[in-house]
């Protein structure tokens, strides 16, 4: 039983210096416990809306003071002093009081405030780690996930256009999570030196970092990334590939979008087969196991013919093609369109809806990946999320700058307080 005495919202800032809010609740009982929440840059057409003021003259326009309004106004006079039997409950609560379809109302920023501390506090109220009750939420069994580490950044979270935003490692053939993790650094720091070691003999700028943590070079072509990643990899002595440390690609198609319907990629412009060939071409020469938001939200025909490539060989996932939606995962699972699904609480404002989410992935055998923002905060939700979710994936930035290193340590803690927890992917991956 959850009774909210208290609940209020401050305005803080995210990882990019935007802001977003923080919620805290209290209990008549005395529990005081506290979520921030994650903000997307580049967001999908499909997303829960987040309540931005659109004041040009403060943050330009994105400040969340009309959201945090919304919390520690109304709110809270609806949830205040309420009794809730459980999470699922008070989520609908907030869906009810919203009473859109894309949460616009309220915004789903305000909204997924309240339901992620509901879910911290409902966890403390049981004398549970948080995710011990997400677990008892899922239905799943709890497993330690492999984290998929961002080393290279370029489109949206790096330079520009035209390129890949996301090459990641995912020490598939870890021992343990510890081990992933420690692979998942080193290989971050042998690429940093290959990186700059090139840029310096090549009279090139200093190699920095972008905003998932991982590095942002001058290199538009993906396959010029790709060598320097399977370089770094061997480096640090490991072995590329599914039984080692593979890689995971986010072209962030919908980005590379160009007016007339074709892909822009390193100043090629290609039709929607163009750009599968381009893949099958990369997983014929490369250790890529995961390709995510291969093609664009609205290319679903595109969408069937790269499933029928390449669906059998690799990972497939839908992000902004799904938003974290179940109805569109349902229809993606009827088109055979994909075969994983990319994670993000924000993208459908309450844990319960979340949780669907991930069920619906499950009950069709579509693998599921949970994920982090651009805009993060210090909160290690979404580690817990994993962990309790059982599915076996997680996705948060690079193993530098403290928002992204907080999920992996709250993983490294996990699996520290729980030896017994099994570490892995929870679907086998096809052909391993």
């Amino acid at each position: 039983m959850l009774r909210i005495a208290r609940l209020h919202a401050i305005e803080i800032l995210d990882s990019r210096a935007r802001p977003t809010l923080a919620v805290t609740l209290e209990t008549d009982s005395g529990l005081r416990l506290r979520a921030g929440v994650p903000a997307g840059v580049s967001t999908g057409a499909r997303e829960a809306v987040e309540l931005r003021d659109g004041d040009p003259e403060r943050y330009d326009g994105q400040g969340v003071r009309r959201a945090v309004a919304h919390v520690n106004g109304e709110i809270a006079q609806a949830l205040t002093g309420q009794r809730f039997s459980s999470l699922e409950e008070l989520d609908a609560t907030l869906i009810d009081l919203d009473g859109t379809p894309d949460k616009h109302r309220l915004g789903a920023n305000a909204l997924l405030g309240v339901s992620l501390v509901a879910a911290r506090t409902e966890a403390a109220q049981y004398d549970r780690a948080l995710w011990q009750q997400l677990a008892a939420l899922s239905g799943a069994p709890a497993l330690l996930p492999v984290p998929h580490f961002t080393v290279v950044g370029g489109g949206g979270g790096g330079h520009g256009g035209g390129r890949f935003r996301e090459f990641m490692v995912a020490p598939l053939g870890a021992a343990c999570l510890a081990d992933a993790v420690r692979a998942g650094a080193e290989i971050h720091a042998r690429l940093g030196a290959r990186l700059i070691a090139a840029a310096d003999a090549a009279g090139r700028p200093p190699v920095g970092l972008g905003d998932e943590g991982g590095f942002a070079p001058a290199m538009e072509r993906p396959e010029d990334v790709l060598r320097e990643l399977v370089g770094a990899i061997t480096d640090a002595g490991y072995s590329p590939g599914r039984d080692g440390v593979a890689i995971a690609l986010d072209p962030a198609a919908s980005d590379l979008r160009t007016a007339d319907g074709r892909y822009l990629v390193a100043g090629d412009e290609l039709t929607s087969d163009q750009l599968i060939d381009r893949y099958e071409e990369i997983v014929d020469r490369f250790p890529v196991w995961s390709v995510e938001d291969g093609l664009g939200e609205d290319d679903w025909d595109g969408w069937e013919r790269l499933t029928a490539r390449l669906g059998g060989r690799v990972q497939l996932m839908g992000d902004d093609l799904f938003a974290t939606h179940p109805a569109l995962i349902a229809e993606a699972i009827g088109r055979n369109v994909a075969n994983s699904a990319l994670i993000k609480v924000n993208q459908i404002g309450t844990v319960t809806e979340t949780m669907t989410a991930i069920g619906v992935c499950r009950g069709a055998g579509y693998r599921q990946m949970v994920s982090h923002r651009s805009g993060e905060t210090d909160d290690s939700f979404i580690a817990d999320l994993a962990v309790g979710a059982g599915c076996g994936q997680l996705k948060s930035g690079g193993p530098a700058r403290g928002e992204h290193v907080a999920k992996y340590n709250r993983l490294l803690e996990i699996a520290d307080s729980r030896p017994e927890l099994p570490f892995g992917l929870s679907v086998p991956v096809e052909g391993s």
